[in-house]
């Protein structure tokens, strides 16, 4: 089958090379323009336009499908198009082009978490169980009927980037699978039913903890937002960056925001039990181990905003 790869972070990657491998023929990849990247801002291609150019692939580079886009992919004479993570809308121009549409692989169940971040969505929300599904792409959000779906298990120890990395690599299989049936005229999209729930992008201010929430909600929303737009809260006025908690539901006396330290270990009052601190980056610094970070404080009166 003749195909356009539409991707741009890491997480498609997989993709681009399973469908490569699975022999698609691939006869452009579209991806976002080179982006500043770092502190030093570098200007750096996107890891799918990188992957692509490793493989020697045609690449077209644009941050929307304008008109000239979809005359180039007019040229193509394309059967499909799949898309994973590209990070732009596809207008009705572009839809009409391949023969079989624009399959897309979303990180979600199907109807639930459509939008940008369904995975961190659905770790702040505590589900039990993620997956991946495709669907046909039309200009709803998320709405077309899906070919096919594959689940993954929510691990209590998973952050949104581990996740993720998981359903990327079931994913990708995925998606080379329900090209393979619409080559061969097995695959039927079916509407998608069920509770819709919306995963929007999510901002800087999504990563903050409120220490009067619950632990377990605490938790889960420091794993949803790690490694992005990352968990964060206020000392002395200042923004801390903080990694993955432990749950201590065994210790309940510690007011909620009181940061303390017992046998080693670095203990933060919610509004239910404590939390264990695991790593925590100062304002200007490098990601340190809690106990290194509170040992470097030489306080023992924190408390977190």
């Amino acid at each position: 089958m003749r195909i356009l790869f539409a991707g741009t972070p890491q997480v498609a990657v997989p993709s681009l090379n399973e469908l490569r491998w699975a022999g698609h023929e691939v006869a452009a990849v579209l991806t976002r323009a080179d982006a500043l990247v770092g502190r030093k801002k570098v200007l750096t291609p996107s890891p799918v336009a990188q992957a692509a150019a490793e493989a020697g692939l045609e690449i077209i580079k644009a941050n929307r499908i304008d008109e000239p886009v979809v005359e180039r992919l007019k040229a193509l004479d394309l059967d499909a198009a799949a898309i994973v993570a590209y990070g732009g809308l596809v207008p009705p121009a572009a839809l009409q082009q391949p023969r079989f549409g624009w399959i897309n692989l979303h990180f979600s169940l199907l109807p639930a978490w459509r939008g940008a971040a369904p995975v961190q969505h659905a770790l702040i929300n505590g589900d039990d169980i993620s997956g991946a599904s495709t669907f046909l792409l039309e200009e709803g959000l998320d709405t077309g009927p899906v070919f096919g779906t594959v689940t993954e298990p929510v691990r209590s120890e998973d952050t949104s980037g581990v996740l993720l990395e998981r359903l990327s690599q079931s994913g990708a299989v995925l998606l080379s699978q329900t090209l393979a049936a619409l080559e061969q005229g097995r695959a039927v999209p079916v509407p998608q039913s069920g509770e819709v729930s919306l995963a929007p992008k999510l901002s800087s201010a999504d990563g903050r903890i409120r220490w009067s929430d619950p632990a377990l909600a605490i938790k889960r929303r420091i794993s949803g937002v790690t490694p992005e737009p990352g968990a964060w809260t206020l000392l002395d006025g200042q923004r801390v960056k903080l990694g993955v908690v432990l749950l201590h539901p065994d210790i309940g006396e510690i007011p909620s925001g009181r940061v303390r330290e017992r046998d080693g270990a670095v203990l933060v009052g919610t509004g239910s039990h404590a939390v264990q601190l695991t790593e925590v980056q100062p304002a200007g610094r490098s990601m340190l181990a809690a106990a290194e970070w509170f040992r470097g404080t030489r306080r023992e009166d924190l408390i977190f905003e």
